[in-house]
This record gives C-alpha cells, structure tokens and sequence, in this order.
C-alpha cells in the first residue's frame, strides 16, 4: 500500500518553530513574514486563538484559524488556508461568522496559490514547490505536439 508523503512538518520562518499541516499553511506563512519583512504587516501569529462556541451543544463547538495578522493600523485580521472544504470546516467558518461577527475572517485557496504562486516564487526563496502548489496544466497528446 502506498502512503501519500505529507507535506505537513516542523518549519522555522522569522526565526519561529511552527508545525504546518500543510504545504500551502507553511508557504502563506512565509508569505507573511515577507509582508512583515517588508513593512506591509506589524506582525503574524500562527494559531493563536480558538474561538468557541459556546451555545452550541453538539458536533463542531470551536475554531482555530490558522494565521492572526496585526494590520499596520494596529487591528488584526484572520487567514484559513484550505485545499478543499469538507463539512465540517464549513460549518467552522460558518458557526465564526456567525457568533464572531466583528472578526474579519479571509480564505485562502487554490484560486489564491495559482494566483500568486508564481510571484512568490520570485520574491521568497524558501517558497516550496509541491505538486499541490503547482497551478494545473491539461497534458498535450503527442498528436498535438507534432501539429
């Protein structure tokens, strides 16, 4: 049986240890700290805070967003990273809306990666390349490549 290799892993960026689960949460998180390098941030934190729900009594009671920005305008916003949404983490982000309505949550997705991959690839070094993170390409049939 073959096992899919992880991309989930222990990485230091701006000198923080932090365990990503995945590839796409690790390359935002150096996307952050570029923006804070760079004066476009005051800081970044990585799950700093789950926020319950306490009214509900049964299935998803609570939410950690993976990324709490500090705005240079000394607020903060919230950043999910998410490959693909499955029940339940929709009716995370939904139950957040719903009781944590003066918080400012953003998504960011494949539509996000295949529109600044590139880019960031350019300015970050460390930037990874994984298949999840590469844009998707239709493969050309040798008929086509000879025409």
């Amino acid at each position: 049986m073959l096992h899919k290799k992880s991309t989930a892993d222990w990485r230091i960026i701006g000198g923080k240890r932090i365990y990503f689960r995945s590839l796409w949460e690790a390359n935002f998180g150096k996307y952050l700290q570029w923006q804070l390098d760079n004066g476009f941030i005051k800081d970044w934190l990585h799950e700093p805070q789950t926020f319950w729900f306490e009214e509900i009594k049964r299935g998803v009671r609570s939410y950690l967003p993976d990324f709490k920005v500090i705005t240079l305008e000394s607020g903060h916003v919230w950043y999910e990273v998410k490959g693909y949404y499955d029940s339940k983490s929709l009716t995370k982000i939904k139950r957040f809306k719903k009781y944590y309505p003066e918080e400012k949550l953003f998504l960011i997705d494949a539509k996000w990666f295949a529109d600044n991959n590139q880019k960031c690839r350019l300015i970050i070094p460390s930037w990874e390349i994984g298949k999840s993170s590469l844009p998707k390409f239709k493969s050309m049939s040798k008929k086509s490549i000879e025409t």
